[in-house]
């Protein structure tokens, strides 16, 4: 089973040169945040569904739109998100 990576969302490397299970965290990171939702459900019946979450989970950077959604989706308090936990401890300035 394999999935199409839409050669937009990385426009940093050349599609046919990622290897979907040697860069799993980047591939699923990638297509969480700039991916559309049928990528994203694509990703997750690729992958399964405890992959992606821990993958996201342990994740340095994520938007917080796409920590939000990741939260709902997953059942997961967005507290316990790695991203998170490192966004408290370096403050943003003026966060609009």
């Amino acid at each position: 089973m394999q999935f199409e990576l839409r050669p937009t969302l990385f426009w940093d490397v050349n599609v046919e040169e990622v290897d979907l299970s040697k860069h799993r965290a980047s591939v699923i990171e990638r297509v969480a945040t700039r991916g559309r939702l049928d990528e994203f459900r694509a990703m997750v019946k690729f992958y399964g569904q405890e992959t992606v979450k821990n993958t996201l989970v342990n994740a340095r950077h994520l938007d917080k739109r796409t920590l939000s959604y990741c939260s709902l989706i997953f059942d997961v308090p967005i507290t316990e998100f790695r991203c998170y936990k490192l966004a408290q401890l370096n403050p943003e300035h003026w966060n609009y």
